[in-house]
């Protein structure tokens, strides 16, 4: 099984954790599997149309899975997904 890290704003859909396992050969199989054992984290991490929501960023081993294979991307037993939300706002002065 691969590990996932969790960020804080995500940990209350999978009761606290900061890392869970998930098991898939694609990141896209990772994220379902997710979503799966946690259904909560289905709204922050799909879209309508079954991709990842732009507002997530999903790293494989440090690597943004947008720039490698996407939701196609294979994934080691051993490997390591981090998942981002994206963040907004702030002041420009």
């Amino acid at each position: 099984m691969s590990q996932v890290r969790i960020p804080p704003v995500l940990r209350r859909h999978v009761d606290g954790a900061k890392q869970v396992e998930a098991s898939g050969a694609t990141v896209g199989e990772l994220v379902d599997d997710l979503i799966g054992r946690y259904p909560g984290l289905a709204d922050q991490l799909r879209a309508d149309d079954g991709g990842l929501h732009r507002f997530v960023n999903v790293y494989l081993n440090g690597r943004d899975v947008r720039y490698l294979d996407g939701l196609q991307t294979p994934v080691g037993e051993n490997d390591a997904l981090v998942i981002l939300p994206a963040m907004a706002g702030g002041n420009v002065a």
